[in-house]
């Protein structure tokens, strides 16, 4: 018995007829015969009465017709699910990124998965920077969008996008544009900025632009999510450096003052990763590099 039979044996337990299922399997009347007949001897049941004038289902074909039709769909559903893994367009693929593209880049970026591969799940996280290429070698995410680049061997790092840094202020602050503040004018002020990290080119940039307006900041406290940045600006405790991303966020009591500064993105991934999925999603990228 195999699975070639138990579809003739279906087509021919609807059509009831020997010709008309020859025709619609595309198989010669006699051969299709041979199969029924060599199904009915492997398993020792008779399937059909037929006569000359008729065919008919026994009782055991009418059971076995139903249990099988079932069954035929799931082994063909599982075919289908199992193309569809093969060629990456189910599945699951974790993303790690920023917050500070939360509310720009990412859901313009979801919006191209989910209408490239719509049976695709995405799974996206933020985990702290000196976690994430850890976290990333080890399976647990399968890409990383960072303000970084990487030189770590085993990962691959392409650039994807660029924006610039802001100077975030409370709404009423006197600042408005960039014109505003100078070395006198940013004295005195308390800076609210990510945490300290010499190898980050991320912090690096904000490093060059108080060294071009050659100022020490004076920096109130250090934090890693710029979302609780943006609240304590609100909240009047001091002004920030973030990228102008962050302005899509919605957050109100605050403003933006764009700076002359840019800052990259990059998606970072497994050198050796063969993932279906993983190409499929890296194919729906414009590297910039």
């Amino acid at each position: 018995m195999d699975l070639q039979q138990i579809k003739y044996f279906l087509t021919l337990a609807d059509e009831l007829h020997f010709w008309n299922t020859a025709e619609k399997m595309n198989i010669t009347q006699s051969a299709l015969s041979r199969q029924i007949m060599a199904l009915e001897s492997s398993l020792d049941v008779k399937l059909f009465d037929r006569s000359k004038r008729s065919v008919k289902l026994t009782l055991a074909g009418k059971f076995l017709k139903e249990k099988w039709t079932k069954a035929l769909s799931e082994i063909n559903y599982m075919h289908q699910l199992a193309r569809e893994i093969h060629l990456g367009e189910t599945g699951t693929i974790r993303i790690a990124h920023p917050d500070s593209i939360s509310g720009s880049l990412i859901p313009e970026m979801v919006a191209s998965i989910s209408a490239a591969y719509p049976k695709l799940q995405i799974e996206l996280v933020q985990v702290l920077a000196e976690n994430q290429y850890e976290l990333l070698g080890s399976y647990k995410l399968d890409l990383v969008i960072t303000r970084d680049r990487t030189e770590i061997k085993d990962i691959r790092a392409k650039k994807i996008f660029a924006d610039h840094l802001s100077l975030v202020v409370p709404e009423d602050h006197h600042f408005n544009t960039a014109s505003d503040f100078s070395k006198t004018t940013l004295t005195g002020q308390k800076f609210i900025l990510p945490l300290q990290d010499e190898q980050s080119s991320y912090n690096l940039l904000i490093a060059d632009m108080f060294k071009s307006l050659d100022i020490v900041p004076e920096v109130f406290l250090h934090c890693e999510f710029g979302s609780t940045i943006l609240a304590l600006v609100r909240k009047g405790l001091g002004i920030a450096i973030v990228p102008d991303s962050y302005s899509f966020h919605g957050v109100t009591g605050v403003k933006f003052i764009p700076l002359p500064f840019e800052t990259e993105l990059f998606v970072n991934w497994r050198v050796s990763d063969n993932n279906p999925i993983l190409a499929n999603i890296l194919s729906l990228f414009q590297f910039n590099d």
